[in-house]
Order: C-alpha cells, then structure tokens, then sequence
C-alpha cells in the first residue's frame, strides 16, 4: 500500500462579525437569551431586568480532514448464461466447449477476469474539542490567515481553545469509515491519500446575561462568522494555559492507526507507512 500524507497546516478565520457589532447584538438579543422554553408572556424578563456581566472573545478549534483511496485489482467471477433450448447440449466460445447444465434451468457456466478499478473520497469536519463530527464546510468559504507559529499563537484580547482531540484521531475516523475490503484475486495498485489535515479556528463571542430578579444566569454565543446566535453554552473566563505545539496536534505517524488492507485481509499500521512517507518527502526536498 502506498500512502501519501499533504503538509499539516493550521489557519484562523477572519471574522465577519466585529467584536463592537457583536456587543450591539448581545444587547438586542437579551430577552431571547432568556425566552427559551418560556411559553408564557408574564413569565419573560423585561429588559429592564437583564444585563450582561461578563463577555469573552474566543478562538475553537475544528480539523478539516479530507483522504481518497485508489484500487486497481483483477478478480475471477464466474458468469451464468440461460440456455432455454432442449436441444442445444453444449456451446463453444472462443475456442472452448461449455456443456449446458441443470434441468429445470438449462445454462453454461463460464469463467472470467473481472478488471476492476476503484475510487473512494470522503471528507469531514470535526469539533476538536468533544471529536463530534460537524456539518462545517461552510466554513472554508470565510478568508483567513495560516498560523505558522503554534506556540505563540495569542492574538490579543482572545481566548484560544486548545484541541483536545488530535489529528490521529480524525484521520482514523475518516480512514475508518472510507476503506472497505475489495474481492480482488491480485491488487495491481493500491493508494491511499490523506489530502488534507487542517485545524482551523473560529471566533465565537460569548456573553453571559443576568436576570437580576430571578438571580439566574445564561450565555448566549455569537458565531463571528455567520452571526448566529446559540444559547445554553458556557464560558471559559480565563486564557487557557495549554502549550500548542505542532508535533503534539499533528500526531499522524506516530500513534499507530491499525486498519484493515482492503483486499488484503490483514492489519497494517498506517501510521508507520506515513511516517516513511514523510521520511520519503523530506529526503526529497534535500
């Protein structure tokens, strides 16, 4: 198997949303932060009664993955072909005889090689946070700027979420689900390629409300992106102090990723097969 690996690369989106126009809406949106599940009208704060107390700017993570897979393979198959005539007792093709059989049926059973050729894509998008699988790519239409420094990744003024999911994990979901065993008398080519491994982050603004006669609290999170408000989130208040580094995100290669060889019908470690990819590219570019 051949398996080929794309350079890992890291990008934080530009927000749509400013953080003044953000603070406006959190503003507006202050009764509907409190309105959910609340039927009646008596029962909804006035927006006297509602203020916000704390609001952050954050940075989440999400990875982009995206693999395709190449078979090129041959197969036996034996094909059946209906002889409904009583009289006919055998047919040559080709140079060869083939005897009818059955009874009820009539038929003669031929041998053939099957060329076959197969191709496989999927991508996804993952929360880096909770792993959860997300309909996100929408996402890649927004601009955005490449991190190229990982540990000193710190734009002012925001809170940077730091993956807990790493990319070893989302390229074996996404091989996981993709590679599938073929019926392959003799694997010609076999490809696999892991195209993209993108962590991207996204601005969120957070806001947490007060409704000081209830003396209950909620949040409401304003997507920088698209504008969209969610309630019942949470906040973090405080920098997270988790060291980003990219040997540590992009973990491909080095925890083993065991998935079975379609056709092959035996465990491969795909991490090690890209650690010598990489080993090949390296040594390429000297």
């Amino acid at each position: 198997m051949e398996i080929t690996l794309a350079d890992e690369k890291a990008y934080v989106l530009k927000p749509v949303l400013s953080w003044e126009q953000a603070k406006e809406r959190a503003w507006d949106k202050k009764i509907q932060v409190f309105s959910k599940g609340l039927t009646s009208l008596f029962s909804r704060p006035k927006s006297e009664e509602v203020e916000i107390v704390y609001s952050e700017r954050r940075l989440e993570p999400f990875w982009h993955v995206a693999c395709s897979a190449h078979y090129v393979y041959d197969r036996t198959r034996q094909y059946t072909i209906p002889i409904p005539q009583p009289e006919v007792q055998s047919v040559t093709l080709y140079g060869h005889d083939f005897p009818v059989e059955g009874k009820g049926t009539r038929r003669i059973t031929i041998t053939g090689t099957e060329h076959c050729h197969e191709e496989h894509e999927r991508e996804a998008f993952f929360d880096s946070v909770s792993g959860e699988e997300q309909p996100w790519a929408h996402y890649l239409q927004y601009a955005k700027d490449e991190i190229t420094d990982f540990e000193s990744f710190a734009p002012e003024g925001d809170i940077v979420v730091p993956p807990t999911v790493r990319a070893s994990f989302v390229v074996r979901q996404v091989l996981g689900g993709m590679l599938k065993p073929v019926q392959a008398d003799t694997l010609l080519e076999e490809r696999v390629a892991v195209e993209k491994i993108d962590l991207y982050y996204r601005p969120i603004y957070a806001f947490e409300y007060l409704w000081k006669p209830k003396n209950r609290k909620a949040v409401g999170e304003f997507d920088g992106l698209t504008g969209e408000l969610r309630t019942g989130g949470k906040t973090i208040r405080q920098q997270i102090s988790a060291v980003l580094t990219k040997d540590l995100l992009f973990d491909v290669g080095v925890d083993a990723v065991d998935l079975l060889v379609p056709g092959g019908g035996i465990a491969i470690k795909v991490g090690k097969a890209i650690a010598e990819s990489r080993r090949r590219k390296s040594s390429q570019q000297q």
